[in-house]
């Protein structure tokens, strides 16, 4: 006869692992703002493998699934992918300044769309806030480009830093807040 495991336990279990995580990403976070650029590298080099890595499925699918057009249309996609995967692994300081410009005209483009967004729904108790992530988010945008590429040292791998230290501590809380929940439960 087996006997069911403890909910409570199991509950403490995954809650002690999402702890963990958490703390790891604080901590990686950290280290991301403390070297935003180096953390930026290693983003661009993620970014750079993944267009090998979908280069070489490309022209894998080209011989598995293809002829005639097909055929020489996926391979030439994949042989792009190959080609600036590759590059781009070479050049990690290019993707990163090619990557910050992108973030600035995002950002810019995001600020636009919230301050439309704003505008239509102003008069909804709480768009101020709208109005205020429109604000920060096209000033963050501006700065971004204005400073452009200079802006590379430090934007990439200070907003990723960022995101790593906000992820790590809503995961840590939702996971004392699950221990918690399961200690009231027993």
């Amino acid at each position: 006869m087996s006997t069911m495991p403890d909910p409570v336990a199991l509950v403490k279990q995954g809650s002690k692992w999402g702890i963990l995580w958490g703390v790891l990403l604080v901590i990686a976070g950290a280290l991301a703002i403390g070297e935003p650029y180096l953390a930026a590298i290693a983003v661009a080099t993620f970014i750079a493998y993944l267009l090998v890595i979908v280069g070489i499925l490309h022209v894998a699918v080209a011989f598995q699934a293809h002829s005639g057009k097909a055929f020489l249309w996926k391979l030439l996609v994949g042989i792009s992918y190959l080609f600036i995967g590759g590059y781009l692994t070479f050049r990690p300081s290019l993707t990163v300044a090619s990557l910050t410009l992108v973030l600035a005209f995002l950002f810019l483009f995001e600020g636009v769309l919230d301050f439309m967004l704003w505008w239509k729904s102003r008069s909804v108790q709480g768009a101020f806030w709208i109005l205020v992530d429109s604000i920060v988010t096209l000033i963050l945008g501006g700065m971004i480009y204005v400073h452009w590429p200079s802006s590379s040292v430090w934007a990439i791998g200070t907003l990723v830093g960022i995101s790593m230290i906000m992820s790590g501590v809503a995961r840590i809380m939702l996971s004392l807040a699950v221990r918690a929940l399961a200690k009231q439960m027993a």
